[in-house]
């Protein structure tokens, strides 16, 4: 096993992880809102935005772990009537513009929001966290998708990989 494949799987492993924190901090935040509208008959504000930016963060690391499997959603229906050469060249076609869509709107205007929002310090409503550390997670999914499709074009291209 090569370095890079060495690297590749850890990093899905972390993401893994990550999610599953993730994930399991929404089920509690959750039930917690729920417990204490029920039990208690008191609403805690905080447990709505706390959901909403666990959700955020989880789709974003989501959408950069389904991007390094290769399990991201996509219509094969002519992709699957091409020869193997060109199964080929639509995939690397087809990393190269997830790579760009990547680069020019997750990282760019990811890493454009979060500047914004923080040079205007724009915090938020009820846990009054800076909203450029919630947003902070565009560009570094971006950053992942594109190092995710620059290992994939590679292993493509190298034949390491089925298309």
């Amino acid at each position: 096993m090569s370095k890079t494949e060495v690297v590749f799987n850890k990093v899905n492993r972390f993401l893994e992880l990550f999610l599953i924190s993730i994930f399991a901090l929404l089920v509690f935040d959750v039930l917690i809102q729920v417990a204490s509208r029920y039990v208690l008959g008191v609403s805690f504000s905080w447990t709505e935005e706390l959901a909403r930016f666990s959700l955020i963060w989880m789709t974003m690391v989501g959408a950069a772990y389904l991007s390094g499997k290769r399990e991201h959603l996509s219509m094969d229906f002519l992709y699957e009537k091409l020869s193997d050469r060109n199964k080929s060249k639509a995939s690397i076609f087809i990393e190269v513009l997830i790579f760009l869509f990547a680069l020019v709107v997750i990282v760019v205007g990811g890493s454009n929001l979060v500047y914004t929002t923080l040079h205007l310090g724009q915090l938020s409503g009820t846990l009054r966290i800076p909203l450029g550390y919630i947003y902070s997670i565009l560009p570094f999914s971006g950053l992942l998708i594109m190092a995710f499709s620059s290992y994939h074009i590679f292993n493509i291209y190298t034949r390491k990989i089925n298309y």
